[in-house]
């Protein structure tokens, strides 16, 4: 069996969960997602406990089972604490804002960067210099963060750019000068 895929998935309180043949719809305090998952995976609520069974060993059931609990996993917790992605700009005169419901960015273009949140991902910026993406599904919320990164990658020279907070840039030197000899 699968180390992940046999682990049962503990539904908290104020969490409901509908399932419809292989459509899943978890709603909770922070929103709602539905998800259909493959049809050979059995899905089944009891005790507010979600379990995954497989219907044998073949390898495509084995890789289905914990991916299928994963993905479960991941909605029950979007719906309950939402996810989180933080990124930080670094570079003179590079900044963003929060105009309504526009991100505005500053990134060394001649230009300034609109991006637009949408109902299910909110931006939050605290500081000129950091911007949080957060919403209840994990894959938008790392697709979003991703696309925004994308403006202005981080150079690895100075560092300037936009990065994620936990990412590390590994910096190159510089040209070197020719030696004396």
């Amino acid at each position: 069996m699968s180390r992940i895929g046999r682990k049962p998935i503990a539904v908290p309180a104020g969490v409901d969960v509908k399932i419809d043949g292989s459509t899943v719809t978890v709603k909770g305090p922070k929103g709602t997602l539905s998800r259909t998952f493959h049809p050979l995976m059995s899905i089944a609520l009891e005790n507010n406990e979600l379990t995954v069974t497989r219907p044998s060993d073949e390898k495509l059931h084995k890789s289905l089972h914990g991916l299928t609990r994963t993905l479960l996993a991941n909605m029950v917790h979007g719906v309950t604490e939402e996810f989180k992605k933080e990124l930080e700009i670094n570079g003179v005169g590079y900044r963003a804002a929060k105009q309504g419901k526009q991100l505005v960015m500053n990134l060394g273009y001649s230009h300034q960067v609109f991006m637009s949140d949408t109902d299910d991902i909110t931006i939050d910026v605290p500081a000129p210099n950091k911007i949080i993406i957060h919403g209840p599904d994990k894959q938008k919320v790392g697709q979003f963060a991703a696309e925004v990164r994308e403006k202005r990658p981080p150079e690895p020279y100075k560092g300037k750019g936009i990065k994620y907070i936990d990412e590390v840039i590994i910096r190159k030197e510089g040209k070197a000068g020719k030696g004396k000899k």
